[in-house]
């Protein structure tokens, strides 16, 4: 008893037609890439008012706002108290633990004239866009723009 074994049979015009579409994919995206065309920008306004602060850990959980500027203590946030505040800064904290960046460079807390607010990492750039998570949380960090030194 002996069995022919078959191999399945690919036609070479279908090859073809795969591997000419992989090209033109790859070709595309590098020329798109390299030139910039269709590229989407998105420009900030102009700033309003911007503010640089620094996050300390406190007693019994509290979290320490300071204003960079003059090392005034700025707000006390209690225990349990300003959640999204406490993640957004629990991630950016994480980042610099894994680029070996201390706690000493500021936040830049900043308010545009549409009114957006943006709150970046100073030691790497990186720009987080609080209107995208909702009024109420945008309005956490605002407060801190408006509160001035002397906060318990």
């Amino acid at each position: 008893m002996s069995q022919a074994i078959h191999e399945p049979v690919v036609p070479k015009g279908g090859v073809l037609a795969a591997a000419a579409l992989i090209l033109f994919a790859l070709a595309s995206v590098t020329t798109v890439r390299l030139s910039g065309v269709g590229e989407v920008r998105m420009t900030l306004p102009a700033a309003l008012e911007s503010r640089d602060l620094r996050f300390e850990d406190g007693k019994n959980g509290a979290v320490l706002v300071y204003d960079a500027s003059n090392g005034q203590l700025v707000d006390t946030l209690a225990p349990g108290s300003n959640g999204f505040i406490r993640v957004v800064l629990r991630g950016l904290a994480r980042e610099r633990k894994l680029g070996d960046i201390g706690s000493q460079p500021p936040f830049r807390l900043t308010r545009f004239v549409n009114g957006q607010i943006t709150l970046t990492d100073t030691s790497s750039g990186k720009q987080i866009d609080l209107d995208a998570f909702g009024s109420a949380n945008t309005e956490a960090f605002a407060r801190l723009m408006k509160l001035r030194g002397g906060a318990t």
